[in-house]
């Protein structure tokens, strides 16, 4: 019988997964003392591999670039004319062959030997001239491609994406690498949207719509036409004591130009604090229709004020 599209698929991951769940409970007794290694360098990852492989390794080092460990990803072929200078005795460095038997490796074997340069091996192949040669060997399972032909690098190229990917992962928990860090190397996009705090798109100084109890109204009212926000800030010695929004304006029609900002503020509103990720704040939002949090600190001291337009123009969505 014809196998359908989705057979094929669910044969194909069905077959990766078996390799992965085998990798988990096989996993290279060098995997330790690997990732202190790479926790001790002073300089980069080098990572390296042809083909498919040097496609893996081009995504492994912008992984662990990512997380907190400087990595570059190098050619071979382009590292046999000129670019091993990019390699230095202070790098470690990842060479990717399932046989370990790729030819086009052989020069960056022998400037790492030759410079005594860390050289860690992923490989099939435990007894393989790259294995041989290298310092620590993380070998993979013996595992079928996923292909047809069982010849296409499949299985063994998610395999060693995945390695990759533990590695990235091990070394950013043991180096500390938290959500702060993570922001700065991730700046652009809805990624680093997620990781903004409020204290990066708040209003703050003199933009905050700001007055006091005994302000009067007539005035209370030209802080928030001018500062436009809807919202004024009841204050009082820096400490936050009420807010004033259109709603307490509709509540209190009836003379309202006779009183002052005190006799109108909800004297209870809802705020949040600068290191609140924005994400969150915009969720408290939507959740109770407000358009402004007021911010504070310690002591309810007021230091800025966040506007939903504000969490959308960074990208929080």
């Amino acid at each position: 019988m014809t196998q359908t599209p989705s057979d094929i698929a669910r044969e194909v991951l069905t077959t990766e997964a078996a390799a992965l769940n085998r990798f988990a409970d096989e996993l290279p007794a060098a995997f330790d003392a690997v990732v202190a290694l790479l926790l001790d360098i002073k300089g980069r990852v080098i990572v390296s591999g042809m083909g498919k492989s040097g496609h893996v390794a081009g995504k492994i080092a912008a992984t662990l670039a990512s997380t907190g460990t400087p990595a570059q990803a190098v050619h071979p072929g382009e590292a046999s004319h000129g670019d091993l200078g990019m390699i230095t005795p202070a790098d470690a460095v990842i060479l990717i062959s399932n046989s370990g038997e790729t030819k086009e490796l052989a020069d960056m074997i022998g400037h790492c030997a030759r410079y005594s340069i860390p050289m860690i091996a992923v490989t099939r192949k435990a007894d393989s001239t790259l294995a041989r040669a290298a310092d620590h060997v993380l070998k993979m399972p013996e595992a079928p491609e996923a292909c047809a032909l069982r010849l296409a690098p499949t299985t063994s190229t998610t395999m060693a994406m995945a390695l990759g990917d533990a590695l990235a992962v091990a070394l950013m928990k043991h180096r500390g690498f938290d959500r702060d860090r993570f922001l700065a190397f991730h700046p652009g996009g809805t990624l680093g949207a997620q990781l903004l705090r409020v204290s990066a798109v708040m209003h703050r100084g003199d933009e905050l719509p700001v007055v006091q109890a005994d302000t009067p109204m007539s005035e209370t009212l030209l802080v928030m036409s001018q500062k436009g926000f809807g919202v004024a800030a009841l204050v009082q010695g820096g400490r936050l004591t009420g807010i004033i929004t259109d709603g307490d304006l509709r509540r209190n029609m009836d003379g309202l130009m006779d009183r002052c900002a005190g006799d109108v503020a909800t004297r209870t509103p809802m705020v949040t604090q600068p290191d609140t990720l924005l994400v969150e704040a915009l969720g408290v939002m939507n959740m109770t229709k407000r358009t402004v949090l007021l911010v504070v600190e310690e002591d309810h001291k007021l230091v800025g004020l966040l506007h939903i337009h504000d969490a959308l123009r960074a990208g929080v969505a």
